[in-house]
């Protein structure tokens, strides 16, 4: 049984994904799991499921932070549902590797050529120079801002 999973981890530590592909996989599994949260009766006021496809709609709206909703979320959705959905929105207009990569600067470990050149891409700059001190200027200002 290790082996198998000695072998799968080998296969996936062998694949060289690039920088879109990793941000494309990170925002469909972003939605994937807001949307199945989404699509629970527990996050409802109701308590019945708004069902999967609106719920990868808002889930997709909200990640990608279009603003669009088929529901009231105020009178539609409970606590729990309205945090899913703020969630999605933060992680989306932040970034899935703005969000990833902060935690290693708080640690003060270095940020790997890998990681760079994800947020390169993310952040649509030219050059890797002024990355990280951008990326610090992102998050301070944006908790400064929401906090």
């Amino acid at each position: 049984m290790k082996n198998i999973f000695k072998n799968v981890s080998e296969r996936i530590s062998n694949l060289s994904l690039n920088p879109p592909l990793v941000l494309l996989i990170g925002f469909a599994l972003l939605i994937l799991s807001g949307a199945c949260l989404l699509n629970l009766g527990a996050v409802t006021r109701s308590g019945e499921s708004i069902g999967f496809v609106n719920a990868l709609f808002t889930a997709g709206s909200a990640s990608c932070v279009t603003g669009l909703v088929v529901v009231n979320t105020a009178y539609h959705w409970n606590l729990a549902g309205q945090i899913i959905i703020i969630t999605l929105i933060q992680i989306g207009g932040l970034g899935i590797m703005t969000l990833a990569t902060m935690f290693p600067l708080i640690l003060r470990k270095r940020i790997g050529l890998q990681s760079r050149q994800i947020l390169k891409e993310q952040l649509n700059l030219d050059t890797f120079s002024g990355i990280i001190r951008l990326l610090k200027y992102v998050i301070a200002f944006t908790f400064s801002v929401e906090g």
